[in-house]
Order: structure tokens, then sequence, then C-alpha cells
């Protein structure tokens, strides 16, 4: 950033009577800026996400994967995201404890997204998953995608019950 700074006060100095000069720096500037700097990125694991398009759309959901190279049929970046499909209701005192566990009961999902289907936000959540349970592989048959789902709902229950991260367990309202 510094650097940034004095080149930007070293071309403010520069006469406007030598136009081909100025350009030549400014010219050398960019590219000076454009080859030391890289997009930082932000679309990382634990990274909570809201689904943009198809049957999750509006749910929250944590990448547990990305990939960034395409690769055969999938020409395109894309996640492996875990989230939420049907929410818990709220939850009072004054309910007995059958009630209780009826209405925290939450149905997840598994699946592999688009990076343009997806948008960020600013919050991580710290959820330990099988890797090997839950992949793009476990995602082929249903039985391996049943199992899966039932590790991220485990995983989620503890979250749930132990009451962090309670925004995520809540339905958006828009």
């Amino acid at each position: 950033f510094f650097s940034t700074f004095i080149w930007v006060r070293f071309l403010g100095k520069i006469h406007t009577s030598f136009p081909s000069v100025r350009t030549a720096c400014l010219c050398l500037f960019f590219l000076f800026v454009s080859s030391n700097t890289q997009m930082p990125r932000f679309l990382k694991q634990k990274k909570v996400v809201i689904l943009l398009n198809g049957r999750y759309a509006g749910k929250k959901a944590v990448i547990l994967k990305h990939f960034d190279k395409p690769e055969g049929a999938h020409n395109f970046g894309r996640a492996l995201v875990a989230g939420i499909d049907r929410y818990p209701r709220k939850v009072t005192k004054r309910m007995s404890n059958k009630d209780k566990q009826r209405r925290s009961k939450f149905k997840p999902f598994v699946k592999l997204v688009n990076y343009n289907h997806v948008m960020p936000t600013r919050y991580n959540l710290n959820v330990d998953i099988d890797q090997k349970i839950v992949s793009i592989p476990s995602l082929k048959n249903q039985a391996s995608r049943l199992k899966a789902r039932r590790e991220v709902k485990t995983k989620f229950a503890k979250r749930l019950k132990t009451g962090e991260n309670k925004w995520f367990f809540s339905k958006l309202r828009f």
C-alpha cells in the first residue's frame, strides 16, 4: 500500500506538459500493481453461504470443500455444501419435552453447487464433518448420499443442542 501511495505522489508531481512521460509512468505503475496483487479467496471451507437457485434457494449452507479448477463435465468453479432444508421451529419453556423434541427436528442436505448460485456471508461455521463420508463420490448413489446426510445431521444437531450459532438454524425472513 505504501509503495502505491509513493507512486501516486510521484505521478502527481510529473508536469502535465509531458503527457507521454506521464502515460508511460501510469502504464508502468499499473503493470507493477497488477502483477503483484492476487484476488483473495473468499469462498473457503467453513464459510456460510446462501443458495440462490434451485430447490434450496434461500437456504443457508456451509462450504465443505471448494473446487476451483474445471474437471470433466464440470467446466466451472463449484463447492460441496451442506445446509438445512427444513429449519427447526421455535421452542419455548412452557412446552413439554416431547413437543420440544418434535419442534427441534430439522432436515439437512448435501449438494454440489456452482459458485454463481451461491452468495457468501461474512460468517463462518466451524463444523468438523468427515471428508471421507461427505464427498463428491458419496453423492453418486443413494445409500452413500443418505449416509452423508446423516453425518451432517449429527454434526449440526450437536451445534443446535449446545446453542452455538443460533443464527444458522433460524429461517431467513425475506
